[in-house]
């Protein structure tokens, strides 16, 4: 029994998770010709939707975590849990420490 969430507001992640959402590859080539979607391949490039508040070492440290909402970020091939919204869309939910990198701009 699985539902639906309208969007991705509607989610707050806890701890030291990041909700993120892919970044859609570009569907033609740079000659301007149509790839089909099925041969889209994923990015491993993301944008940062929300943050979680961090949590308490055990030594009583208060960890954060090291991305802000709006960065982009670099996430692995596998891995996170993904999340089914509405339209066919999916964001992706992963520790803060399962992010490979930040990407300047």
């Amino acid at each position: 029994m699985s539902t639906l969430l309208k969007s991705a507001k509607s989610i707050a992640p806890l701890l030291d998770r990041v909700l993120v959402q892919r970044i859609k590859a570009q569907p033609k080539t740079a000659s301007g010709l149509y790839l089909p979607e099925k041969n889209v391949e994923k990015l491993n490039q993301a944008k940062v939707l929300a943050v979680g508040p961090g949590f308490t070492d055990n030594s009583g440290n208060k960890v954060t975590p090291q991305v802000n909402v709006g960065d982009q970020v670099l996430i692995p091939q596998f891995g996170g849990s993904t999340i089914k919204l509405q339209g066919d869309e999916e964001v992706l939910l992963f520790r803060d420490s399962e992010i490979l990198a930040k990407i300047r701009e």
